[in-house]
Order: structure tokens, then sequence, then C-alpha cells
């Protein structure tokens, strides 16, 4: 549509600008982008990583959102004016469905696999089987992508949304390091239970490697995980 490309060709300068300077970011890739469609899977520590994410692919991409921030002035009409994929809480299988049809059709989507923010303590989420679901569908490459940051400089900012009081991390400022890491596929039966596990499974335990890496790049000395795998 030629409205969401406007708006990312207008937000992506304005994002990529503040995490040069604000962010400190650093990105490091261990390859080159497959042409064509792509699923990018990250970690989750702050309620801005789908921007960052976005804005670091720097290929317009979609991005599986909770529909709560939709809902937020500004924010939510931008988000629907970017084409970006709202998931409510029970209709998960809707939102896969359209992202399917977006990777159909040549688009690139984002997804956090941990379907929610990670554990505060700096570890992870088992992931739900969403990314393994769009993978085998699709038939496109999955990115594992590592997130490390400052987990001091994180606000918790406390909001109501349709009456519900959300909380949610915000990072505004300090280092920022993401890690891309090789394409991965996957093949099979999008019906077996057993097998969407355990490619799910696999998904994140490339990102939680590729956060390792981008947290080692952050302290510059080697040092262990993040975190461990908590059950969501």
């Amino acid at each position: 549509m030629l409205s969401d490309k406007l708006m990312y060709y207008a937000s992506c300068p304005v994002v990529l600008s503040y995490a040069g300077t604000m962010l400190k970011t650093d990105v490091c890739k261990h390859a080159q982008f497959p042409g064509g469609a792509k699923i990018f899977a990250a970690n989750h520590p702050t309620t801005t990583d789908p921007f960052f994410v976005a804005a670091m692919v720097r290929e317009q991409s979609f991005i599986l959102i909770n529909d709560l921030l939709f809902q937020v002035p500004i924010l939510g009409e931008y988000l629907r004016r970017s084409g970006h994929i709202p998931v409510k809480v029970g209709s998960g299988p809707a939102a896969i469905e359209a992202a399917v049809e977006r990777l159909a059709a040549g688009q690139n989507i984002i997804i956090f696999p941990e379907g929610a923010l990670s554990p505060e303590d700096g570890g992870f989420h088992q992931a739900r089987t969403g990314v393994a679901r769009l993978a085998l569908a699709s038939g496109a490459p999955v990115i594992p992508v590592g997130i490390h940051l400052n987990w001091q400089k994180i606000h918790t900012i406390r909001s109501t949304v349709r009456g519900q009081v959300e909380y949610g991390r915000w990072y505004l400022r300090g280092p920022y390091n993401l890690t891309f890491g090789q394409p991965l596929r996957f093949h099979g039966d999008v019906e077996d239970r057993e097998h969407v596990r355990l490619a799910a499974d696999a998904v994140m335990h490339h990102i939680i490697e590729l956060a390792h890496e981008s947290k080692e790049r952050m302290n510059r000395a080697p040092g262990a995980l993040p975190g461990s795998i908590q059950a969501a």
C-alpha cells in the first residue's frame, strides 16, 4: 500500500538518527539478508524494540505487535497507517494468518517469539509457536536477532489503556546492541505439533546465542548468557 510505504520512508530516517545518537546502537550481521520475504525474530527486553529492530533491518517490514499499542493516541494511528499487524489476546491464529499473507506477497515480518516482554532479570521466556508456524506455512527464512542493552537505563512507565493498567519498558538512551544471525529455514508439516515446537525452540536457541554475542560486544569480554529460558 502507498500509505504504509510513505510512513516507512518518512519514519525510518528519524528512528535511525535517534538510534545512532541517543542509543549508541551497535549492529552486527552474520550474513547479508536474502532477497524476498523474510521473518525477523528477536528477543524482547523493552517496549521500544519493535521500532528499533524495524529501523535496523533497513527494509520495509511489518511488525506483529500487541493490540493495546494500537489504542495509544498518536502511536496507534502511526501503527495503523504503517500497516503493522495487531495481535489480540486469544486471537493469535488470525494475526499469524495475516502475517502469512504478507509473506506470500513478498513482504517482511518482524515477530517477537516470546510473545511478551522478556523477564526483567535479563533472561528469556520459552518461544511460543507462532514463529515456527509462520516459517513452515510460508517457507520464508527466519533471521534470528539477539538484543542486549543496559537494563539499568530502562524506564518503566505505567499507563491505562481501555481501562486496563499496563506497564511498558521504554529504552530511550544508552547502548543498544543487535546481532543478526544466519538465515534459518524450516520444512515440514505445520500441523505436526511436536515438529512446530522443536522449530520454535530452535529459533529461540539462536536468538539467545545472538543476545549473548551482543552482550559480549557491549562488555568487550566473554560472559555468561544474559539469562536462562523461563516458561511463559
